[in-house]
């Protein structure tokens, strides 16, 4: 090759380089800080909270309004369920996956060293055409693979983006995309999943104002349902104990368990519940006289989680973990397994028999 043309090749070679690299980093990956002077504020006020705590903290929640909304509708379930775990919130209102990344990379993780760290985070840049499904994707990778690399010691609870909008929407459905490869990045090791998302929804898909009162935001009820949701998980991960059920509250008895079957018609069976303080055991009948027994069940406050295990015919196990609430002496409940490798929830309900 001509010596002369060397020079200009290895130009273009780096130009090249240099526009794949380009066009690989979007924004939901580039660490920003935003401009708004009540952001700085808040975020110079969250990195003395994190001095402040220090290694006392064991639990950090990660994310954005829905996550500082534990400060203001969720401040008394906040108080119930991590006031005793000295939690800190780092949350901070229309924040995106950019911002919690510089966030973390300019003081808000300065001495704390908890067990635990909630994750929610990318709902913001899910708004419109901002960011695609899968940029929204890296943007959570990003967070989590820092969190690994700052905190290694410190177990990731990382939840699915909370739906949003009334009813079924463009952009629901983006964010279903985002949470189908964000539990990938669970490793059940370090990195831990929990989709609450089901838990927001009434039967029809529309989300109830009671629990999102403009479809985004949490009210002190649906503060309760997100703590409740994952207390068990966050117990196993904190290593501390459960929360006992609310005074009064009983599952104690015979009930009746109604279910979608297999054609879309409800099938009806007994279900026998033994509950005492926060500890829940029984087993449920089925319609072919076999029985799924209630395992590592747990009541907290008016809800409850369990596990139940049915055995298939060829020979694998299905596994249910099933959770609910009490409701004007009524269980509204899900049940959520996988089969053929996709994640199924379905509604159930109880009454007293």
């Amino acid at each position: 090759m001509n010596s002369c043309f060397r020079p200009l090749l290895a130009a273009v070679v780096l130009a090249a380089v240099h526009t794949a690299s380009a066009v690989a980093q979007h924004s939901a990956v580039d660490p920003q800080p935003r401009t708004d002077d009540w952001w700085k504020q808040r975020h110079e006020a969250l990195n003395r909270r994190s001095k402040e705590a220090g290694s006392q903290a064991q639990v950090v929640f990660i994310g954005d309004s829905i996550t500082q909304g534990w400060e203001g509708e969720g401040k008394d379930v906040w108080a119930k369920y991590y006031g005793p775990r000295h939690a800190l919130n780092l949350g901070i209102g229309g924040d995106r996956t950019q911002h919690v990344l510089w966030r973390l990379g300019h003081g808000n993780l300065e001495g704390l060293k908890p067990k635990a760290a909630v994750v929610m985070i990318g709902t913001n840049n899910s708004n419109g055409e901002d960011n695609t499904p899968g940029q929204i994707v890296d943007g959570v990778r990003a967070i989590v693979n820092h969190l690994r690399t700052t905190l290694p010691d410190t177990k990731v609870l990382l939840l699915a983006i909370f739906p949003r909008n009334e009813n079924y929407s463009p952009i629901r459905g983006k964010l279903a995309q985002v949470n189908q490869v964000l539990r990938k990045l669970a490793d059940d090791q370090h990195v831990f999943w929990a989709d609450l998302g089901a838990e927001f929804l009434n039967l029809d898909g529309t989300i109830p104002q009671s629990l999102m009162p403009d479809f985004l935001h949490l009210s002190p009820r649906g503060y309760d349902i997100w703590a409740a949701s994952i207390d068990g998980r966050l117990t196993q991960l904190l290593g501390d104990s459960v929360l006992p059920a609310a005074p009064g509250i009983d599952l104690s008895g015979n009930w009746l368990w109604t279910i979608a079957g297999p054609d879309g018609k409800p099938v009806t069976a007994p279900l026998l519940i033994k509950s005492v303080d926060s500890r829940v055991t029984g087993f449920f009948s089925r319609p072919d006289g076999r029985e799924l027994t209630i395992e590592e069940g747990k009541l907290v406050g008016d809800r409850f989680t369990w596990v139940a295990k049915r055995d298939r015919p060829d020979g694998s196990i299905m596994i249910y973990e099933m959770s609910g609430r009490l409701v004007d002496g009524k269980i509204e409940g899900q049940a959520k397994t996988t089969f053929n490798g996709q994640e199924i929830t379905t509604p159930w309900s109880a009454r007293k028999n």
